[in-house]
């Protein structure tokens, strides 16, 4: 079955012969595409209309993949599937742990693609349900806001988060009495992200949990 038409991809590879028939194919499969051919265009595309999801390629003159996928995890938390060539293992390993949600191995099969694509959406769609309009996770001063994906500090400051993050975090204070071992929270932030949680992101995120936890127990 066809995902519906309004949702939209953001197809960035500075190869033409690539990119210009895979957002073809991904148009027939009933996504609507919007092609970038450098991470300077993707930027301009991104302030124009937010994606469901980019696709993009590693490997490109002037700012690579890896800057822009940086950029997005912390400033806009829109899902990203990485188009890796075979000899890029060490550039796949760094785009994962700094918020990529999968990455495709070139050259691919479209039909893998169009898979994962489905995947990494119906896993970000049950890691971040829409909360009400106003819902906002408060902590120690701290207020997590879901539906826009913004954590902002006591001090009133925007604290950049990736998309692996906020689901960690997400979880702990959605279960702020509760212990959650590792197995837990895996089944929580949904599927292959979950190894992005180094140690750094699940102490910092531990903290914040036993924060809100000390914060409940003291209320009347």
């Amino acid at each position: 079955m066809n995902l519906p038409a309004e949702t939209r991809l953001l197809l960035v590879d500075d190869e033409p012969d690539l990119r210009e028939p895979l957002a073809e194919y991904l148009s027939r499969q009933g996504f609507a595409v919007v092609q970038a051919s450098s991470a300077a265009e993707a930027r301009s595309r991104l302030r124009e209309a937010l994606p469901d999801l980019v696709l993009l390629d590693i490997m490109m003159p002037g700012e690579d993949g890896l800057s822009l996928c940086r950029h997005i995890g912390e400033a806009l938390s829109v899902p990203v599937i990485l188009l890796t060539a075979k000899g890029e293992s060490t550039d796949r390993i760094v785009g994962l742990e700094i918020g990529a949600d999968d990455y495709v191995v070139k050259p691919f099969d479209p039909r893998e693609l169009v898979a994962r694509i489905r995947s990494v959406l119906r896993r970000a769609a049950k890691g971040a349900p829409p909360p009400a309009e106003d819902e906002l996770l408060e902590f120690e001063g701290w207020r997590l806001d879901p539906l826009k994906r913004r954590l902002t500090a006591p001090d009133g400051a925007m604290v950049s988060i990736s998309s692996a993050e906020f689901r960690l975090l997400l979880a702990f204070l959605e279960h702020p009495r509760q212990v959650l071992d590792r197995d837990r929270l895996l089944d929580m932030v949904q599927g292959r992200e979950a190894h992005l949680f180094d140690r750094a992101s699940i102490t910092r995120s531990a903290a914040c949990a036993a924060r809100s936890r000390r914060t409940a127990a003291t209320r009347p």
